[in-house]
């Protein structure tokens, strides 16, 4: 038994990233934004994307312009992905149920699903504007019941992007804008004098998006702080090279530090996968992403057993797992540290980036170990409540928790247990004094 590496590469939680350098451009734009608003944004806004238009807020006519720039095609296949979000998404929600239970006689607790007031969804622009994101934000949001939906998402080219617009649009944002960067993240988290602020912000973004929602986070809810996409093929010899090879170079073509790992338990599968992935390098149109990605970050780990893969693939922790093996769902009963879980050769990643229903916003850099992607349950608040409906049952819990009181040395919190062991249990009970058992 043994677990052997044919190809080394950087981790994920081993991407450089000039941190300190990111976090004070952050700070400063935060704080000249919190200070003067508006006109600190389209400042920014024409340094950063050479856009300053008179509104940054898309008008009723803005927006129908660029859903009518959309083919016929290209509208049904936005409404289609869509409405597979939106399913799936109601399907989470129905599951959030709201409790009432009689923990004791006379004591009731309870919770409630509620959602939040407000979120500003980002889709991030740069060399692919994620259409999808649209998707995975502001339908999520409005499926969670989320009264008021902001959609911001960087020009391109000197214009909005209208695909961007009309997936945020029949989607059901509330309000569309057309900025980018920080300055978007920062305008709807603290407010100007023209955008009310948001309660949460969710959607993925470059480094510079990611610091801001890391510095706002405690301001605002967030989703998750997601760094460079990563992909993790488990595969046994039921495949074969090929479709391994377009299944790493599919997501590391996302961007130049994009850990793309192949973990097999067979050799020939392994030797095949690097063979087929140099000869797709030479066809594939982004093949100076992806090889890049693939040189700095792929790997290819080759175990003895399959529960070594387990145990490697929950070390690894990686933001998407496909498995493409004999029984897939082995994977799904044994793993636990996964952003998502793509479960044998008829699904990929590419479904979930993009249609099938499932949100694309995952943990990435092993944050999986502690949480999940964005999904409905992110936009609600479970908010408990409590009711004595009894003097018996007031008593009864006030004579523990004086005593409890007592015992952390808190005099006025105990007191108000003892206000009412002397009222509704009639009980004399000397002032800073617990209750007798």
């Amino acid at each position: 038994m043994g677990i052997s590496v044919l190809k080394s590469g950087r981790n994920a939680d081993q991407i450089t990233v000039d941190s300190e350098g990111v976090r004070a451009v952050v700070v400063g734009i935060l704080a000249d934004i919190e200070k003067r608003g508006d006109v600190a944004v389209r400042e920014y806004s024409q340094k950063f994307d050479t856009w300053a238009p008179e509104s940054f807020r898309l008008t009723h006519d803005e927006i129908a312009t660029c859903v009518r720039s959309l083919s016929a095609g290209q509208l049904d296949d936005i409404r289609f992905a869509q409405a597979q979000v939106r399913n799936f998404a109601q399907a989470q929600r129905e599951a959030l149920v709201d409790i009432e239970v009689e923990t004791m006689p006379g004591v009731i607790l309870g919770h409630k699903n509620l959602p939040v007031d407000s979120v500003g969804c980002y889709v991030p622009g740069g060399k692919f504007p994620l259409v999808a994101s649209a998707h995975m934000g502001v339908v999520t949001a409005k499926v969670a019941g989320v009264s008021r939906i902001l959609a911001a998402s960087p020009p391109v080219q000197g214009r909005p992007n209208p695909a961007v617009v009309a997936a945020m649009h029949l989607g059901g944002a509330d309000e569309i804008y057309s900025f980018g960067g920080v300055q978007a993240v920062a305008a709807m988290a603290l407010g100007t004098q023209t955008i009310d602020p948001v309660s949460m912000l969710v959607g993925p973004g470059n480094a510079f998006v990611a610091e801001a929602k890391r510095q706002l986070f405690g301001k605002v809810g967030i989703d998750l702080i997601a760094g460079p996409s990563e992909t993790l093929v488990i595969a046994d010899d039921s495949v074969d090279g090929e479709l391994c090879a377009t299944d790493l170079l599919g997501q590391a073509e996302h961007g130049f530090n994009t850990p793309a790992i192949l973990l097999t338990n067979s050799m020939q599968l392994a030797v095949d996968t690097m063979r087929e992935i140099e000869r797709l390098l030479e066809i594939l149109p982004t093949a100076n992403t992806a090889g890049v990605s693939w040189r700095d970050y792929g790997q290819v780990i080759v175990t003895d057993t399959i529960d070594e893969m387990v145990s490697e693939a929950d070390r690894i922790a990686s933001e998407h797992v496909q498995v493409m093996t004999r029984d897939p769902d082995y994977f799904l009963r044994h793993m636990k540290h996964y952003g998502a879980l793509f479960l044998g050769p008829r699904t990929n990643v590419a479904y979930g980036d993009k249609v099938i229903g499932t949100n694309h916003t995952l943990p990435t850099g092993k944050a999986a170990r502690y949480t999940g992607g964005l999904w409905v349950g992110k936009f609600i608040k479970t908010c408990t409540y409590q009711k004595v409906l009894t003097d018996e049952a007031s008593a009864a819990i006030g004579a523990y928790c004086s005593r409890l009181c007592d015992l952390e040395g808190m005099v006025a919190h105990g007191e108000q247990a003892n206000i009412r062991v002397r009222r509704y249990g009639h009980r004399e009970v000397a002032y800073g004094t617990p209750v007798a058992r």
